[in-house]
């Protein structure tokens, strides 16, 4: 292989041997998996060879669209390209389509185009039958543009996805286009913010060759957003979301043949891994004028042909691969030799703003020459028929309208007669209608779950195969070698002291050593808080278990359809809420599945009904993953939800959802739930609103007590600047009905040693900032939450009167504990016990004489075992 001076590889004397093509080859034709080294051989395949290649490339296709139910078809996306702004914080060496302010004053434009403008082009589109509109923009301009920065806050918008988002959102109710949404760069929140408003969203890996990014004269030199593990993490966070997503490869930008094969199988991995990957294009490089890149060599047309047949073999036949027909001057066929289903967005009304010099084709034209290589052109959506197909979770429901009114029902293609219309983008209604099992809470203690395992868990989760090798590491946790004896030593007298070698040593602790530790743990806890055992009067109300998020270790999440799922009505929820106060609680615990039909106001509703009908009681609700989806649902930032959740009701958040705060073992526990960082962004923003919380950890699964330390580091550190958290409890993991267990992929929980070490190192590590700490008895039993207390526990939680989430995942612990039972478990550690409230405060006369009445005689509703 030999290089341009550019850096465009093209084959030459030190290619591939024949020896090696004829291999590759033959290992393509008999549909062998290829390795990166022979990848990037058969990308040099020109000639006889790249016949062979394409024709093989194509009998794979040939197949996926066979079994997809569309033999002969190749599709497109009638669309119109609606470019919202030309600003971009990027400085691509190759783009045109990214402008300065300076120029778009010149030339009469403002920073952003305006709403009239966005909806005539629309519109107008709509009046050609066109069913996309692809909104195209610079990255994050108003990070880098101050004149951006000026009109989104002139015009009353935090951001340029909030615009972005406002545009999609009249598109939708105005014209009936569906947005196709490609801003560049996003966040796992981001796409929280976007998913309810577009069907499908994309962005270009590009490369990921790193060197083009990192090194002066790269073509992504300075360009914060195209570094390759920035895009990968988008592409991951698309899967994780749900979101049906487009990406693929930019060709000749000076990347080799192996690093161009490398982009192709990491667009694999993460295709496989979440299923998110609705199409792949692959684009050739066309040099354009002004540009830094103007005097690079256009890819060949050959190298794109031959890239589209890897991709084809690597992305196997069950892939969407795009190719844009008007960058390859009318050679259509050889593009559809070499494996491609898809020509992508054409547009009858509006250029190609990215390549402008490049004119669409006729839709005519490209019909003909489609048919004369022996395939139908039929017109599809934005969303690709397979996920109209899946359904729930990647389409958000206030889009279902919309797009069932273009999409064929039996194809999932578009319907081409249909005219596009304005809809009403809306929150479904009646999202509080009582539904399904409303009884779990009590039969799950008397009749168990249905199944153990929910309908769709093949597919929900994410690829099991892909999760195993990264969760191998956390299957058997490794043992340390380190000093014991001098780390117990500092932690008797200083546990402010303890290093991060000295912490993980003694959460490795065993036999005597672990002794030695909780004896140490439990002193500290005497003298930080005394001897009393805390405990809550409360009542969980899990008002409803629909959720596709994703979890693996969770076992209550249901679909909608499941013989287990509920939601509960408003009423319901108000109901459980009066019982618990009648019987002596001082809290209602509330939190629920991420159901795809409730609006983000749906939570104020929930604790406003709550304080309407019990004004006393304590409402502590809504985890960060509820009150992320929440935000992002109704469009408002983070602090202002919590705001308004304050005003209805909310008094405090528990600390869930929190798991293991590392993201390396987040990924592996959950496909769709919110990142580290965004977890603690919601925890301080809750604190600096005076809204405290609990903290937690579940443990012992794909997890190492390497990463324990980093979390309960973490929670100390939030803790010593905001003062919020109320507690730490532990949350052993249960394993029984757990997805990722039943895949063979964690552990079967933790041991009794693990459980004896984080309590203790919880203790000493979280010294002096949270002073409580709590162990379950949930998942425990009496016996276990006892032993607990004797290794730095304090508190035991609450009586519960109902618990669904834990039993729902195998604990045979039941799902209530009477005052009298929380007192004997205290007294089995030898200690008493007392009633507090959420902030650890003393429990007024009226409270105690109410639940002390009522203790062991609770209303038929709850799920008393045995009464």
């Amino acid at each position: 292989m030999t290089t341009s001076a550019q850096g465009t590889p093209s084959p030459g004397p030190n290619g591939p041997t024949a020896n090696a093509m004829r291999r590759a080859l033959k290992r393509a034709r008999d549909g062998v998996a290829l390795d990166t080294a022979e990848a990037a051989v058969l990308l040099q395949a020109r000639g006889d060879d790249l016949a062979d290649l394409t024709a093989s490339a194509a009998r794979v296709r040939d197949a996926g669209l066979e079994a997809a139910g569309r033999p002969g078809v190749i599709t497109y996306s009638r669309s119109v390209f609606i470019p919202l702004t030309r600003l971009c914080r990027d400085k691509c060496h190759y783009c045109t389509f990214a402008t300065v302010p300076g120029k778009l004053r010149r030339a009469g434009h403002g920073m952003f185009m305006s709403p009239d403008e966005v909806l005539a082009i629309a519109r107008r589109g709509a009046e050609l039958g066109c069913k996309e509109a692809l909104i195209t923009l610079g990255d994050r301009p108003e990070d880098r543009w101050p004149e951006a920065r000026e009109w989104l806050e002139a015009e009353g918008y935090d951001d340029t996805l909030a615009y972005v988002r406002a545009m999609a959102i009249r598109v939708l109710e105005e014209t009936g286009l569906l947005p196709h949404l490609n801003p560049g760069a996003m966040t796992w929140t981001d796409f929280q913010r976007l998913k309810p408003v577009a069907p499908s969203m994309g962005m270009m890996l590009e490369t990921t060759a790193e060197r083009l990014w990192s090194e002066p004269g790269g073509p992504h030199y300075g360009s914060p957003d195209k570094e390759p593990a920035v895009r990968l993490r988008v592409l991951e966070d698309a899967g994780r979301s749900s979101v049906p997503f487009t990406s693929g490869l930019l060709i000749g930008i000076g990347e080799t043949h192996e690093e161009r094969a490398d982009s192709l199988f990491a667009l694999r991995r993460v295709s496989r891994a979440y299923h998110g990957i609705q199409e792949v294009i692959i684009q050739n490089f066309r040099a354009k004028p002004d540009t830094a890149m103007r005097g690079m060599p256009d890819a060949e047309l050959a190298d794109l042909v031959a890239t589209v047949a890897v991709a084809r073999h690597i992305l196997g036949p069950s892939a969407c691969i795009q190719a844009p027909p008007n960058l390859v001057d009318a050679e259509y066929e050889r593009l559809i030799g070499a494996g491609i289903d898809d020509w992508g967005g054409v547009s009858p009304l509006t250029p190609d703003h990215v390549n402008p010099e490049r004119p669409w084709p006729q839709l005519d034209e490209l019909a003909e020459r489609s048919a004369a290589a022996g395939f139908a052109l039929r017109e599809r959506l934005c969303v690709y028929p397979e996920y109209l197909q899946r359904g729930e979770p990647w389409l958000d429901p206030r889009l279902l309208p919309h797009v069932r009114a273009l999409a064929d029902p039996d194809t999932g293609l578009a319907r081409e007669d249909a005219l596009p219309a304005g809809l009403p983008w809306q929150e479904p209604e009646e999202a509080f209608t009582s539904t399904g099992r409303t009884d779990l809470h009590h039969t799950i203690d008397t009749e168990g779950r249905t199944g153990d395992r929910r309908e769709d868990f093949d597919e929900v989760y994410g690829d099991w195969e892909a999760l195993r090798e990264a969760a191998a590491p956390g299957m058997v946790p490794s043992r340390i070698d380190a000093d014991v004896k001098s780390a117990l030593a500092k932690a008797a007298d200083d546990p402010t002291r303890l290093t991060d070698p000295e912490a993980l040593a003694l959460l490795h602790a065993d036999g005597p050593a672990l002794d030695a530790l909780c004896r140490i743990a439990d002193d500290l806890r005497r003298s930080t808080v005394g001897d009393e055992v805390t405990y809550i009067v409360t009542r969980n109300i899990n008002f409803t278990n629909v959720c596709y998020t994703g979890c693996r270790f969770c076992a209550f999440a249901q679909r909608r359809t499941d013989a287990d799922a509920y939601t509960l009505s408003l009423s319901q929820v108000a109901d459980r809420a009066q019982q618990a106060w009648d019987v002596g609680a001082v809290e209602v615990c509330m939190q629920g599945g991420i159901h795809p039909d409730l609006p983000g106001t749906a939570y104020f509703d929930i604790a406003r009904a709550v304080k309407e009908r019990v004004p006393g009681m304590h409402v502590h609700a809504f985890s960060p993953m509820e009150v992320v989806n929440g935000a992002t649902r109704t469009g408002l930032s983070i602090r202002e939800w919590l705001t308004a959740a304050k005003e209805a009701g909310l008094d405090s958040v528990p600390g869930t959802a929190a798991e293991i705060l590392d993201d390396e073992v987040r990924w592996v526990l959950t496909k769709g739930k919110l990142p580290t960082a965004t977890w603690v962004e919601v925890i301080k923003t809750a604190h600096e609103l005076g809204i405290r919380s609990s903290s937690t950890m579940m443990y012992g699964h794909v997890d190492q007590p390497r990463h324990w330390l980093g979390h309960l580091r973490l929670l100390s550190a939030i803790q010593q600047e905001t003062g919020g958290f109320t507690e730490f409890v532990t949350l052993p993991f249960i394993h029984t009905n757990a997805p990722v267990y039943l895949a063979g992929i964690a552990r079967p929980g933790p041991t009794t040693r693990d459980n004896r070490a984080v309590t203790a190192m919880a203790r000493i590590l979280l010294h002096p900032h949270i002073p409580n700490i709590q162990t379950s008895w949930v998942k425990l039993g009496a016996e276990g939450a006892a032993e607990m207390l004797r290794s730095g526990a304090n508190d035991l939680g609450g009586t519960l009167m109902e618990e669904t989430i834990s039993r729902m995942a195998g604990s045979s612990y039941g799902s209530y504990r009477s005052i009298q039972d929380l007192i004997a478990i205290a007294e089995l550690a030898g200690r008493p016990a007392r009633p507090r409230t959420t902030g650890y405060g003393p429990v007024s006369e009226e409270r105690q004489a109410a639940a002390l009445a009522s203790d062991g005689h609770l209303p038929e509703l709850l799920p008393v075992l045995g009464d």
